[in-house]
């Protein structure tokens, strides 16, 4: 805080407002846009995994595994993201704290399930309730990635899986009859020839999980929307030494200005890829790359 800051009664116009979006409160919400993006830093190569193990099980010949990939695809898709990430944050939370609780108080004699409580021994409770405030939030925050990976997976498996049948059978099988086996045809044709294909429906799903950040605020994670409403809403002398109306519009708007300043970046980043992924494939990209070379 500046010295300026030391009287904010003393203060006005640019001055105050200076003061103001620099008190520790406001600098949780600069925090809060780290972890935003921090979240997506981690989200997105997770769920791609987690979608790339969906679709490759998808396609198994194998009976009991295709089963389980198509399962997954359709149930986490079927399913409203909301009820899902709630659903998902309470039932790993429980199980884990289900697991210690077996592990570490086998002494225990009283049921886990009291009603609707959820009751295990205190040396069982994730976070322990004696750790610091850090813990908590890096737990909770944990759980979001997990919940973000395990629902956005399953859209990422469904895109994955339409572009690795949108390969032309024609290069697969000329592969196969130059010899190569089943494994190298997946790693050095399929794979490589996919992605030109998965890109716009991947680049969609990332536009989807830009705009599906503020569900942290639902998770009980502290982000920009938690934020937003907190420092936006009426402030008055007696709690805040900068009393304010409800300026919440404001806070929203910037929010606003901040999501679609951040979309648009991504639109050009992923039109630049695909581009450069078009260059010379047998796509209508690449087709028009290359009469426009001639």
């Amino acid at each position: 805080m500046f010295e300026i800051c030391i009287d904010p009664e003393k203060l006005s116009g640019l001055s105050w407002l200076t003061c103001y979006i620099t008190t520790p409160k406001h600098l949780n919400l600069f925090y809060s846009v780290g972890t935003v993006l921090l979240l997506l830093l981690i989200t997105a190569p997770t769920a791609l995994l987690f979608g790339f193990g969906g679709a490759v099980m998808a396609r198994s010949k194998i009976l009991l595994i295709k089963i389980v990939g198509n399962a997954y695809i359709s149930i986490v898709r079927g399913v409203p993201d909301i009820a899902f990430f709630l659903f998902f944050v309470i039932a790993i939370d429980q199980l884990l704290e289900w697991t210690r609780h077996k592990i570490l108080c086998p002494e225990w004699s009283e049921p886990i399930r009291q009603g609707n409580d959820f009751v295990v021994c205190t040396a069982a409770k994730l976070p322990l309730s004696s750790s610091p405030q850090w813990i908590h939030e890096v737990y909770g925050f944990l759980l979001a990635v997990f919940t973000f990976a395990i629902v956005f997976g399953a859209f990422a498996a469904n895109v994955l899986y339409g572009a690795m049948r949108a390969v032309p059978k024609a290069q697969i099988e000329t592969a196969v009859s130059f010899g190569m086996t089943e494994r190298k045809v997946f790693h050095r044709i399929l794979i490589p020839q996919m992605w030109i294909f998965a890109l716009p429906g991947l680049g969609n799903l990332w536009m989807i999980l830009i705009k599906a950040t503020p569900l942290l605020f639902l998770l009980g994670v502290e982000d920009v929307v938690y934020w937003a409403r907190e420092l936006g809403g009426t402030k008055t002398a007696k709690f805040t030494s900068y009393p304010h109306g409800d300026w919440r519009v404001w806070y929203f708007l910037g929010l606003l200005i901040f999501y679609l300043a951040f979309t648009r970046v991504s639109e050009l980043i992923i039109d630049n890829l695909m581009k450069n992924l078009s260059r010379g494939s047998a796509t209508l990209g690449g087709d028009l790359q290359r009469y426009v070379g001639r």
